[in-house]
Parts: structure tokens; C-alpha cells; sequence
């Protein structure tokens, strides 16, 4: 009996030592609170408006440059996944929010980062005086304006589409909105988001030379940092430079994705809604390295006990509902929402009216009508390239989605090509162009591709990955023929995933259409007509008139194209092309 105690009191107290993984996990933790420290010290170093930040081109910079810029966007993914659960959720679950928040989102993502800047760097600066808090703050919005609009109409597109078994299953245990979102919306939605955050962290890199190189007062702020990095070696014409940018570049992105991303997406497996098991768990060699430690693992369980408790604290647990007890709002609800889509209208109404009486007060007819049909060439630049990556990456996304192993090695591929600025393409055209005579209207619209065809592919690759195993080995066990397999099966259940990626798509080729209309190499620019031109060109001018001229147009179209061709499309999606 002895020596049974002995033995188990051994045991026990073998597990209250660490063992050799907690001390690696415990330096890896260690190391990555130090460099965070260290970056947040720098963040908000003392800074005074006019003072000069000089931007050394000696690769030996470059890391603590990078580690700057992850810190920026990470801070930037923080707040675009608060308020894709905020808002999201609540387009998702009301029909009154949604008819605000939706068309919000179409046009915010219309909005060139452009433009968030050039009001969000005053605000910023005003708000933190004599510190670099202030253009921090502004890059750190501006990053965030090209991630959140993306995650959150994923996140309501999925949520939305939550099966009805499981929607039952909350209404027989009496889940409260709080316990529903944590125990049935965020776990259904969490194999989709994760793809749309790797995406939007791609896109946070893609804008990242537009949100370091800030200007107030007539006054560039050149943000330490890679994009910073990049502005200041293309003003150069430093083509080794340039290299140095690419190789830090693709290194911070195979980090981030193995300290990050290839948890989370092993971690998420186990969320799919499929009766079927996959062909094989994805590998992580850092969640790995803590299931063979002791104490993060005692602390992992601890934590895991915390979160039930904060999903099921009392406060936020609501009583079953009771007939009897039916809310004022409910029991008037069409006069509620008559009243609302009233007051959407006069909303809407009242914001056209000032902007048409700020154009006209300030412009010719002829000089809008001149800037809608900038506008109208962008279009249809942004149209073709839409049809061009749906017919090449569809496929792609469907084949690489359906395979487990390929979705692994292409995931930091994907993520690095995504994630690759287009300014650093510019040598190459700019010099093609001019050497060979080509027409510079079309071949600087390839440039557009790297704004459009990543929010296509990354969403066909989400919806691809949750068609149901059990409904794959039918059409197998059938012998389906691939044309009936695409019809029948795979087209409609990633159907509402593409859709969502070919909304966020025209939105960032809009945005795109500025980077890739005006390129520049050295004293060397070339202009393409287009109204992505128009604004890059009055921002470096600082004319705000005119600024706002093009943005309005912009925004107003991509609202036109959304509502006459998208939104019918999602409608049909959410109606007739659910899997689950």
C-alpha cells in the first residue's frame, strides 16, 4: 500500500516540476514579451510635427524596421477582430442594423486608405501632442481600414449561414445571445475567419507603404518601418535595396505564420462542421512543443476553466423565453422597421444632398462629369480583372481547399504573394514600358490583379475546406461526373464564399486602383487614366477639394456596382446556395 502511495505521490509531484519544453516555451514567451516591450517603448518616444525621421537604407535596420511594422499590425488585426464580432454579429442577427451596417461597410471599403489617412493623422496628432503615439496611431487606422471590412462581411456571410440543427440545439438548452456567439457563431465562423484574417494581414502588408508615409501640413512623416523602408528605396531607385525589403519581407511572414497562423488553423480543425473526419490534422511544431510541457499545459486547462466561466457568467445568461413576455418592439415590428428604413432614407438622402451641394459649389459640370468618367474607366478595368481571377483562381481555390496537405504548403505561399506590395513591382514596369513603347492604360492594370485576385482565392479556398466530407464521398460513391460534381456540389456550397470574396475584392481593386494608376521609379512617372490617378495625384498636391471629389465618385460607384449586381448575388447565395 506503501509503495502504491509512494508511487502516485511521485507522480504527482513530477508533474509540478517544468521539464526541458517549459523552459524552451518559457524563452520563446519571454523573447516575444521582450521585443513587444521594446517596440511599444519606441511607439511612444517623444515627437514634435516638423521633426525630420530619416529613414537609413543599411539592411542592418531592417529587422527592427520590421518588427515595427508587425506591431503596427498586429495592433491593427486586434481592433478589426473587435469589430468584426461587434458588428458583424449585429448585421448578422438584425435586419434594421444590417441595412445600416452593410452599406456602410461597401462604402468604407471603398474609401481609399488615402483618405482615412488625411483626416485620421490631424485627429491622431491633436489627440497625442509631442509624441509619435500620434502618427502611430494614424498608421496603426489606416492598417486597420484594410482588414476589418474584409473580416467582418466574412464573419456575417458565415454566421448567417449557421445550420438549423444547431440553431435548434442552443433554442432546447435555453443559450443565452452571449453563450450562443462563443458556443455556436465564433467555432461555426472560425475556419472561414481565420482565412479571412491571414488574408487581411496579407492586405495590412499590401497598404503598408501608404500607411507609414503619412502627411500633415504639407509635411511627409516617414514612419520607421518596412513600408517606409520601400517609399524611401524607390525614391532611391535602390534596386538592392528594394531586395533587402523582399528577403525581410518573406522571412516576418514564414514567423508570423509559424508562431501564429499554423496554430490557429491546426487549433480550428476541430470546429468544422462535418460528420466526417479529415484526411489528416494539420501539424503545428509550436503546439506541439506545449503539449509536451507541464506548466503551460496546467496553465492552458486554467485558462480553458476561465473562459467557461466567462461565457456562462450570470450576468449575461438570459431566462427562457416566455410567450407571455413578448417585447414592445416585437409585437410592432413592421411599424419599427417602416419607421427605421424612414429614417435610413432621410439618412441617406440628406449625406447625397451635401455632397452633391459640396461638388457643385466648388466644380464645373464639366469637371465632374469628367471625373465620373475617370470612374467609369476604373470600373471597367476592375470588371475585367474580377472575370479574369474568378475563371483562373476559383478552380484553384476549390482544388487546393478540397486537399488538406497542398492547403498546407500553400497557405505561406499564398500568404507571401498576398502580403507582396505592388510598389515593388514598379522597376520592372516602368522600365518594360518605356523601353518597349507599350500603352501605359493597360499595362499598368495588371498591377490591380495583386488588389483583386488574393480576396477571391482566399475566400474559395475557406468555402472549399467546409463542403461536407459526407456529401464529397456521395458524389464519389456515385461516380459524378466532374461538370454535375461542379453544379450540383461544389459551385453552390462555396457559392456564398465567393460572393463575400468578390465583394471585398472590388473593394480593395478600388483601393488598388490608386497604387497601380500612378506608378513611379526614380525621377521617372507614368500616369494611366483612371480616377485612382486623379486622387493619388491631387494627395501629393494636397488639394482636398478635389480629393474629395474623387473619393465621393469612387465611393458612390462601388455603392452602385454593390447594390445593382452584388448584393442580389449575396441574397441569392444566403437563399438557395446553403450546404448546411
Amino acid at each position: 500500500m506503501n509503495i502504491l502511495r509512494n508511487s502516485f505521490m511521485g507522480t504527482y509531484r513530477a508533474r509540478l516540476y517544468p521539464n526541458y519544453w517549459d523552459l524552451v516555451a518559457l524563452f520563446l514567451v519571454l523573447g516575444v514579451i521582450m521585443l513587444l516591450a521594446w517596440d511599444a517603448r519606441q511607439m511612444s518616444a517623444p515627437y514634435q510635427l516638423g521633426q525630420a525621421i530619416h529613414i537609413s537604407l543599411d539592411p542592418k535596420y531592417l529587422p527592427g524596421y520590421a518588427l515595427r511594422t508587425v506591431m503596427r499590425m498586429f495592433l491593427a488585426l486586434i481592433f478589426s477582430l473587435l469589430f468584426t464580432f461587434i458588428f458583424g454579429t449585429w448585421a448578422a442577427k438584425s435586419k434594421r442594423a444590417e441595412r445600416l451596417i452593410i452599406p456602410l461597410i461597401d462604402i468604407c471599403q471603398s474609401i481609399p486608405i488615402l483618405g482615412f489617412l488625411s483626416i485620421a493623422i490631424v485627429a491622431f496628432i491633436a489627440l497625442f501632442p509631442h509624441s509619435m503615439m500620434g502618427p502611430e496611431c494614424a498608421a496603426i487606422f489606416a492598417i486597420f481600414t484594410s482588414q476589418a471590412w474584409n473580416m467582418a462581411l466574412g464573419f456575417y456571410q458565415t454566421v448567417r449561414s449557421v445550420p438549423s440543427d444547431l440553431v435548434e440545439a442552443a433554442d432546447m438548452f435555453h443559450l443565452s445571445p452571449w453563450q450562443r456567439f462563443w458556443r455556436i457563431d465564433v467555432p461555426f465562423s472560425l475556419p472561414g475567419l481565420l482565412w479571412n484574417t491571414m488574408l487581411s494581414m496579407s492586405a495590412g502588408w499590401f497598404f503598408v507603404v501608404a500607411s507609414e508615409a503619412v502627411s500633415v501640413s504639407n509635411q511627409q512623416i516617414l514612419l520607421p518601418g518596412i513600408g517606409s523602408y520601400i517609399a524611401a528605396a524607390i525614391s532611391a531607385a535602390d534596386m538592392r535595396a528594394i531586395t533587402y525589403a523582399i528577403l525581410m519581407m518573406l522571412v516576418v511572414i514564414l514567423i508570423y505564420d509559424q508562431l501564429l497562423f499554423r496554430p490557429l488553423v491546426s487549433w480550428a480543425e476541430k470546429f468544422k462542421a462535418e460528420q466526417v473526419g479529415g484526411e489528416r490534422e494539420i501539424d503545428s511544431w509550436l503546439v506541439d512543443l506545449f503539449h509536451r510541457t507541464r506548466w503551460f499545459r496546467i496553465l492552458g486547462q486554467k485558462m480553458t476553466i476561465f473562459f467557461d466561466a466567462f461565457i456562462n457568467i450570470a450576468i449575461f445568461r438570459s431566462r427562457p423565453f416566455m410567450p407571455q413576455s413578448v417585447p414592445w418592439v416585437e409585437r410592432h415590428e413592421s411599424a419599427v422597421n417602416g419607421v427605421w428604413n424612414v429614417v435610413l432614407f432621410l439618412l441617406a438622402l440628406i449625406s447625397v444632398g451635401c455632397l452633391v451641394h459640396y461638388i457643385w459649389e466648388y466644380f464645373a459640370l464639366s469637371t465632374i462629369l469628367h471625373v465620373m468618367y475617370l470612374g467609369l474607366v476604373t470600373a471597367l478595368r476592375v470588371f475585367v480583372l474580377i472575370i479574369v481571377c474568378s475563371l483562373v483562381w476559383v478552380p484553384v481555390g476549390v482544388w487546393v481547399g478540397l486537399r488538406p496537405n497542398v492547403a498546407r504548403v500553400v497557405q505561406p505561399v499564398a500568404q507571401f504573394l498576398a502580403a507582396f506590395p505592388t510598389n515593388l513591382l514598379y522597376p520592372i514596369v516602368v522600365v518594360l514600358i518605356i523601353r518597349f513603347h507599350l500603352n501605359v492604360n493597360i499595362w499598368v492594370t495588371p498591377l490591380m490583379i495583386l488588389g483583386v485576385q488574393w480576396y477571391v482565392l482566399f475566400n474559395v479556398i475557406a468555402g472549399a475546406s467546409v463542403l461536407p466530407k459526407d456529401l464529397l464521398q456521395v458524389a464519389d460513391n456515385l461516380s459524378l461526373g466532374i461538370w454535375l460534381r461542379w453544379r450540383r456540389l461544389i459551385l453552390p456550397g462555396i457559392f456564398p464564399y465567393y460572393i463575400t470574396g468578390a465583394i471585398t475584392a472590388v473593394g480593395g481593386a478600388w483601393n488598388a486602383s490608386i497604387v497601380a494608376e500612378m506608378v513611379s521609379w526614380g525621377n521617372t512617372t507614368l500616369v494611366a487614366t483612371g480616377l485612382g490617378a486623379y486622387i493619388e495625384e491631387y494627395t501629393n498636391k494636397g488639394d482636398f477639394p478635389h480629393i474629395a471629389l474623387g473619393i465621393g465618385i469612387m465611393c458612390m460607384m462601388v455603392l452602385f456596382f454593390n447594390r445593382l449586381i452584388w448584393r442580389p448575388l449575396y441574397v441569392l447565395a444566403e437563399t438557395r446556395f446553403q450546404m448546411l
